[in-house]
Formats: structure tokens, sequence, C-alpha cells
């Protein structure tokens, strides 16, 4: 089963290598801790980064929560298990499946790819793809998006890195049309407009 832990913000990757010294490895099957990619500008070129997800929470898997809590007492800097009152309630099956399919077996969320198209975010390529209702906003200049994620009984704020590669404005609002016409069926109209002379005027649009 799953399990999130809430430490103090900062303190995250500390409290993953205590785990994993004070903590047998045959209860505590895996500690970790979600990133996302990010793009970071210095010395005038773009670098890769990863971030830290879900800032204040360390994940957990194990069979043995009785003989977890009893591990998690001795790591030091722990603030609670999410839960309700005493009991502690593992993760939902959706909670899981979203965080497996979001930042896949390395828990890294890569980099996105989307357009812009009349005002709309598409993604066109990464996690977020079919994803959009999650987005906020986005920078564009930073490369990142803002996201609200539905987890722990609660909406989490974070980001996830998105480079925007177009925008396109498409216009339905038409004012003039053009016609196109061949030199046979110039001198068609021509030959009309002898035969129907007087008839009314035969009017173009160029």
């Amino acid at each position: 089963m799953w399990y999130v832990v809430q430490v103090r913000t900062g303190t995250e990757e500390e409290i993953i290598t205590q785990c994993e010294k004070t903590i047998d490895h045959g209860i505590l099957k895996r500690c970790f801790i979600p990133y996302y990619e990010s793009m970071k500008k210095y010395k005038g070129e773009w670098h890769l980064e990863q971030k830290i997800l879900f800032p204040g929470y360390v994940f957990m898997i194990t069979d043995e929560m009785e003989q977890l809590y009893l591990g998690l007492k001795n790591v030091i800097g722990l603030t609670k298990l999410i839960g309700t009152g005493r009991e502690i309630i593992p993760l939902k099956q959706e909670e899981v499946d979203f965080l497996t399919e979001f930042g896949k077996e390395k828990q890294v969320v890569e980099m996105s790819t989307g357009i812009i198209e009349n005002g709309r975010i598409r993604i066109t390529d990464g996690p977020l793809k079919g994803r959009e209702a999650m987005i906020r906003k986005i920078d564009r200049h930073k490369r990142k998006a803002s996201l609200e994620i539905p987890m722990f009984g609660r909406i989490l704020e974070t980001q996830a890195g998105l480079e925007i590669i177009e925008k396109i404005e498409k216009y339905s609002d038409v004012e003039f049309g053009i016609v196109l016409y061949t030199p046979c069926d110039l001198g068609y109209v021509k030959g009309k407009k002898k035969e129907k002379k007087g008839q009314g005027k035969t009017k173009c649009c160029i």
C-alpha cells in the first residue's frame, strides 16, 4: 500500500535518508519524492532541472503499516502521517494510478509541450497531455504551468514544466471574398456580358 508522510518543507530528502537508514527494507519497500522537470536559464543557456512536485510530502510503500509506524517514531522531523483521526489511510487507487502515470517508474514528471490555439492551451506531448483541466495558468517565459491536483482529499497547488512551441489565432469572420478566374473563365464572362447587355451589371470581387 502507498502512504504519505507530511514533513517540513525543505527536509524531504533528509527524511528519506533517515528512513532508509533506520527502517528495515523488508518493512519499507520504497520511500520516494515525486519530482518534475523544469527549465532554468543561466549563463545564457537553458538547463534542465528537477524540483519537488509536492513540497512537504514524502511517499512510502509498505504492506506492514504497524511496523512502519513504529519505525517512523525514530525519524526526526516528521510532522504527521496523512489520515483521519487515529486511523492511517492509504492513498486511493486512483491516486496511485495517477502518480504512476504522471511520473512513471522514476517518479519524475517530464517536460510537456503544447500550443495556444485561440486562447486555449492544448498539450501536444508529455505527461500533461489530456490533463489540460489541471492547468490554472502558464508562464511562457519560465516554461512552467501552475497546476491544481486533487490529492489526499484536498486540492494541492504545484507546478510542472511546459514549453509553448506555437501560438495560433484563427479568425472566422470574413468581410470580403476572393474569386479567381482562369483565362477561359474571363473569356466566358465577357461573352456573357455581350449577350446580356442591358440586363444588368456583373459584379466581380477581387
